[in-house]
């Protein structure tokens, strides 16, 4: 993509918007969204925390 810093509000976005339409499609995801995320443990799911 280009430098997109001089250009207008309104033009930067169209400049993006086509950038990503002409950018190639990502692959698909290999491991499941959030899956790096912090597990809660059950015990402590329900427990008021004061």
């Amino acid at each position: 993509m280009a430098n997109t810093k001089k250009l207008e509000h309104g033009e930067r976005k169209a400049a993006k918007r086509k950038a990503r339409k002409e950018a190639a499609p990502k692959a698909p995801r290999t491991t499941p969204r959030g899956s790096n995320k912090k597990k809660v443990r059950s015990l402590s799911k329900g427990a008021s925390k004061r």
